[in-house]
């Protein structure tokens, strides 16, 4: 599943950014959450084209 690995790797960078820009626990959770958000919506894309195509 191709989502996963797009969705850990924007929760690691989003949480890298916050604590960079000097956030708090919470400050660093919300980046993490949206970042994962952001980066696992293509991945999903990515895996439903990869399905179809091999039907």
């Amino acid at each position: 599943m191709l989502v996963l690995i797009p969705m850990f790797l924007g929760g690691l960078f989003g949480g890298l950014r916050a604590k960079k820009r000097g956030g708090n626990r919470a400050d660093i959770w919300q980046y993490v959450a949206v970042f994962a958000i952001l980066c696992a919506i293509p991945g999903l894309f990515a895996t439903l084209i990869i399905h179809r195509a091999a039907l």
